[in-house]
């Protein structure tokens, strides 16, 4: 794996890291291969929850355009590495393994789509999104032309695609971009993936992939995995022990699900 991507698994959580902060951790080539490698091996070590984050003072520069020009490569060759990169965000998307990021000054270009594959997004104050695409007279990947949308709404989305519109801390978390704004979006992530990995890992997968799921099918295909999903669940060995814990604490009194 290149060294600008670290990955470790321990005590059921795999910590993601993006480890090129000298180009605030824009992505070449090597990096993108190493990324979708590491989703890949992330999402089948088995376990519970994922943390993604990055070195240095910004979470990702979005594609080391400048490395590209220097290197001389061809359109054909940025198509194969966005399709590398692609295949590593959906790894991460359709996996039952929820992930958090941790966010931190520049998200710019395809970085927002590496950051909104997390399924929650714990951001410094620090954090500035920018689409900068058109800046270099090119088009939205890595997920961001569907991917924001759905976060931020589509109006939103091509305000910040279209009129170079950017984002601060304050404004991502009030139009949907991130979940929370933490002094120490580390340690935050780190909080909250313990809590998955500890908690009913089963269930949060399932919620997480009927949710994901949900946004590229009929809703009533919808219906028929929730009916299917929720009947496995309850016959299942982590439904059955807090159920029973349930009907003790509550006697007769019962209770909705």
């Amino acid at each position: 794996m290149s060294a600008s991507i670290r990955l470790s698994v321990s005590d059921g959580i795999a910590h993601l890291t993006f480890a090129r902060p000298s180009r605030l951790n824009a992505f070449d080539f090597a990096m993108g291969d190493a990324y979708r490698d590491a989703c890949r091996e992330a999402t089948s070590s088995g376990a519970r929850a994922i943390v993604l984050d990055a070195e240095g003072p910004a979470f990702c520069a979005g594609g080391d355009v400048l490395a590209m020009a220097a290197a001389g490569v061809t359109g054909a060759e940025v198509t194969r590495a966005a399709r590398v990169i692609h295949e590593g965000l959906a790894t991460l998307v359709d996996s039952p393994v929820p992930v958090v990021a941790a966010v931190r000054g520049a998200v710019a270009g395809g970085g927002i789509g590496l950051m909104l594959a997390a399924d929650h997004v714990v951001a410094a104050p620090t954090l500035r999104i920018a689409g900068r695409y058109a800046d270099v007279g090119l088009t939205p990947d890595l997920g961001v032309s569907t991917l924001l949308a759905r976060a931020i709404g589509e109006r939103r989305a091509l305000a910040v695609l279209l009129t170079g519109v950017e984002l601060d801390a304050a404004t991502a978390l009030a139009w949907g971009a991130v979940e929370e704004v933490a002094d120490d979006p580390e340690a935050r992530a780190v909080t909250i993936a313990r809590a998955w990995a500890d908690g009913p890992h089963h269930a949060l997968g399932q919620a997480k992939r009927l949710v994901r799921a949900g946004a590229s099918r009929p809703w009533r295909d919808s219906l028929d995995d929730e009916a299917a999903t929720i009947g496995a669940a309850y016959d299942g060995a982590e439904a059955r022990d807090r159920i029973a814990a349930f009907a003790d604490s509550h006697g007769e009194r019962g209770g909705a699900r």
